[in-house]
């Protein structure tokens, strides 16, 4: 055999070999056709909500329903208004109710002790000036004072009438004296010394009045 064609059939069994050499799927680079697709619930990728198919039945029955629950929620709300209302006035009225009984009662007890101070104020008014019998007349005089300011610190004061226009609500008239130098039925004289509690009158003045 010649050596040209000993080259010939070298060649030969090499191109056999190459064709027969299995070729290693794990080798084989991956298609793009492969390439994994995104999932629909993947972030970035947004879900469309469902419709809402109502008939016009449907909305019309909601609307009513709307209506009456509205309407359901203001009668409640006036209802707890108008008993909000009414509690507070409950409050104003066991205020007042209160009240009255103090006053009522205080009142009471001081009218028993109203004819002493009335002494002491005539006692007073017969004082005399000098001796011992005016050392006497400051005592008692201290003794009125610290009495009135007892009364004071209960709410009682007494009404000035001297000089004021006769008032029914607040005077007694015990006498009449024509005067010129006083209006028709203006005050001359307080005979006996009206009180006040708060806004009532515990006990009208007695006084004496221009004809």
């Amino acid at each position: 055999m010649s050596k040209k064609q000993n080259k010939e059939t070298e060649v030969l069994v090499e191109e056999n070999l190459e064709s027969e050499s299995p070729v290693e799927e794990k080798d084989q680079p991956q298609a793009e056709s492969e390439a994994p697709v995104e999932k629909a619930d993947s972030p970035g990728v947004a879900e469309e909500s469902p419709a809402l198919d109502l008939s016009p039945e449907e909305i019309m029955k909601l609307k009513t329903e709307l209506e009456e629950s509205q309407t359901k929620a203001n009668e409640y709300l006036d209802g707890w208004q108008r008993e909000r209302a009414e509690f507070a006035n409950y409050k104003k009225r066991v205020e007042r109710d209160r009240e009255r009984f103090y006053i009522d009662a205080v009142g009471d007890v001081t009218k028993r002790y109203l004819p002493i101070v009335d002494d002491i104020e005539r006692a007073l008014n017969d004082q005399h000036q000098e001796g011992n019998g005016a050392t006497w007349a400051e005592g008692i005089e201290l003794v009125y004072r610290k009495m009135l300011k007892i009364l004071e610190s209960d709410g009682i004061t007494p009404i000035n009438a001297e000089g004021e226009i006769f008032d029914p609500n607040l005077h007694e008239a015990i006498v009449k004296t024509e005067s010129d130098e006083h209006e028709s039925e203006q005050v001359i004289e307080v005979l006996q010394q009206g009180y006040m509690i708060g806004d009532r009158v515990l006990r009208p003045a007695k006084v004496r009045i221009a004809a």
